[in-house]
């Protein structure tokens, strides 16, 4: 089931409204999940919120082109959330993730680009694993483990979505 189309702006204050499926979810706000968007999709990009399972997807095109799909997602650091967007693209690729919301007093490098480009371009064939093909960060160890596995839970049901049809 598909959403009007949203510009951006709406998009963020729709999203910031949908219950999330995680128990600890926090809402993204609504100009830095725009502005993430706007960065890993261009100005101008469609946006469709899917809903699939208790998740909201969103879909992104740009006229008749499907530009990829992104969910917000949020795991628990030491003690506090990690609010997070992945993105991928149609061909189910990591296009990138971008920390959106970082509420831990230490371990705030894991929203540096350096460290987040290592993600882009995996798909689940990949281990996306720390210490294997991602590398862990000194003094941000928790933090590191949990987005990890909070990114490769998520490109896991984008790709499944995707794969039998759920998300087009």
């Amino acid at each position: 089931m598909t959403a009007p189309r949203l510009p951006v702006a709406a998009l963020a204050l729709l999203l910031a409204a949908l219950p999330s499926r995680a128990a600890t979810a926090q809402a993204a706000p609504p100009a830095r999940l725009a502005a993430s968007i706007r960065r890993l999709f261009g100005a101008g990009a469609r946006v469709d919120t899917l809903r699939v399972d208790s998740a909201a997807v969103l879909r992104l095109s740009r006229g008749d082109s499907l530009l990829g799909f992104a969910e917000v997602g949020n795991v628990i650091g030491k003690d506090q959330p990690i609010t997070f967007l992945v993105a991928v693209d149609p061909a189910d690729r990591l296009k990138d993730v971008d920390i959106l919301v970082y509420r831990e007093p230490y371990g705030g490098e894991v929203a540096y680009e350096p460290w987040r480009r290592q993600f882009r371009g995996k798909t689940t064939a990949d281990p996306i694993a720390v210490g294997r093909d991602i590398r862990s960060i000194s003094g941000a160890t928790i933090s590191v483990q949990a987005v990890t596995a909070g990114v490769r839970r998520i490109l896991a049901d984008l790709t499944a979505w995707h794969g039998r049809g759920a998300i087009r």
